[in-house]
């Protein structure tokens, strides 16, 4: 057999002679050997990598419930966990059960009945229309979003969601591209802006507004809605209303012969290509009675400074920082590799996620020995409910980019890390340690300092790295 080095160069047999007389302990290599392929500065090939072992079999033990990475490591799960369990027989499908093996291999600690807190936007039935479409999850896709409902749209370069206003108020983050917004305020007041990547807009119940997609290829951005039994169906639309009312009405109203309204739209446009517009100051309205707003309807969430922890980083926008948006709070995360957002809850409202990059495993505690655990990748909604316990896991190999949005004018939560800390020691360790004081001590110097690290990452020298598979 003849070696190879990185570049595709032979590698002289007389290196590997020489190296073996410069030291006459050693003797000359083996063809084809692990240690020949190492003495000579080359990667092992596969065959002599070991793989580890695959947790779906009968022999697997962990008795940490470590996770797994079915996605990454192009694993097929089973339901056997730590001695228990069988193989499958009958219909299966694989590709739903790789995004979420902890639903066929539930962690021991999992126990109990739970609503389904997940659902993916793949799920979900697209309406296309000219230049762009929608989906949305609800409470009639997902049965525990009962605070917020959602909306994914996607506008065109120059295509426009039409004028129009609902009952509920909208929250939204812009996905990717560009996109204009206008509205008008209680006061009659207009506001006009253009938004990026990472931005957000807010407009409160009832205040009428648009939308068009900019640039080279639009827009795609994330709608919410603080009701969860809202329907895109149910929107007010320009068009819509005016198809509806008499002619002799509106020829009226706008104090105009009825021949101007002869080609009114018969129905609604809803999504549709327009005129690509001007800047913000060519497209600004300009009549004698026209003026500004006074509120601001948009802001940069992702321009905010994070709050850095030692996994990931943090970016809060409520009512205190986009005063406007009095009934949604969110969090922009990112989550590192190996890193957990850490254990913690809301006392103010349902958690509703979006996961916009990377593999994630929650487990949620509901009380009464209860607890559900789920996994989500990008594009899934997942559902926390008010109170109940949870954290978030990296488990892939990429950082996590997920949004928190709760029905709530400020975010909240509290963090169990800090609780310890701020809690008398005896109380603490009487608790959990009371029969391990040597432990106790452990854990007590450890959380003493109540520090809040929303995102942490745990120290892989204690053996608690997450994801890669590990049998103990």
């Amino acid at each position: 057999m003849q070696l190879l080095n990185s570049r595709g160069s032979s590698v002289p047999q007389l290196l590997l002679a020489g190296l073996a007389l410069s030291n006459p302990g050693l003797a000359v290599p083996v063809q084809d050997s692990p240690r020949q392929y190492l003495l000579a500065g080359l990667d092992l090939p596969p065959k002599y990598i070991k793989k580890a072992k695959s947790p779906y079999n009968p022999d697997f033990r962990d008795p940490l419930d470590r996770p797994v990475d079915s996605v990454g490591e192009k694993l097929d799960p089973l339901p056997y966990r730590n001695g228990l369990g069988a193989s499958v027989l009958g219909p299966w499908n694989w590709e739903r059960s790789r995004q979420s093996p902890d639903l066929v291999r539930p962690p021991s600690t999992d126990h109990g009945d739970m609503k389904n807190m997940r659902w993916s936007f793949a799920d979900s039935h697209v309406r296309i229309e000219e230049g762009g479409w929608t989906r949305q999850t609800t409470v009639r896709e997902l049965g525990s979003s009962v605070d917020l409902a959602s909306v994914n749209m996607r506008l065109d370069k120059g295509v426009i969601r039409e004028l129009h206003w609902h009952k509920e108020a909208e929250w939204a983050y812009v996905l990717d591209g560009e996109v204009r917004i206008t509205a008008i305020d209680y006061e009659g007041g207009n506001f006009i802006d253009d938004l990026k990547k990472g931005d957000l807009w807010y407009f409160p119940s009832g205040v009428p507004h648009s939308l068009q997609g900019l640039g080279e290829n639009g827009t795609e951005f994330l709608l919410i809605f603080d009701d969860g039994a809202f329907s895109e169906e149910s929107t007010f639309i320009l068009s819509d209303w005016l198809a509806h009312t008499p002619k002799s009405v509106i020829s009226k109203n706008f104090n105009l012969a009825p021949e101007v309204f002869e080609h009114l739209p018969k129905n609604e446009k809803y999504i549709f290509q327009g005129s690509y517009p001007g800047s913000l100051k060519d497209e600004e309205p300009k009549g004698k009675n026209v003026k500004k707003s006074k509120y601001n309807f948009s802001h940069r969430m992702l321009e905010q400074e994070p709050k850095i922890t030692s996994g990931g980083e943090v970016r809060i926008t409520d009512s205190k920082n986009f005063p406007i948006s009095k009934t949604v709070a969110a969090a922009h995360v990112l989550i590192q590799p190996g890193a957990i957002r850490e254990m913690h809850w809301h006392p103010n409202a349902d958690e509703w996620n979006f996961f916009l990059t990377g593999r994630a495993r929650v487990t949620i505690f509901g009380a009464q020995g209860t607890a559900r655990t789920f996994d989500y990748v990008a594009g899934d909604v997942g559902i926390v409910p008010r109170n109940m316990g949870h954290f978030v896991e990296n488990i892939g190999d990429e950082p996590i980019e997920m949004l928190e949005v709760f029905k709530a004018d400020e975010f909240r939560d509290f963090s169990l890390f800090q609780w310890m800390g701020e809690t008398p020691k005896k109380l603490v360790v009487d608790h959990l340690f009371q029969d391990d004081p040597k432990n106790g001590e452990i854990f007590w110097n450890k959380v003493k300092n109540a520090e809040k690290d929303e995102v942490t990452l745990p120290d892989p020298e204690k053996g608690m790295e997450s994801g890669g598979v590990r049998e103990l």
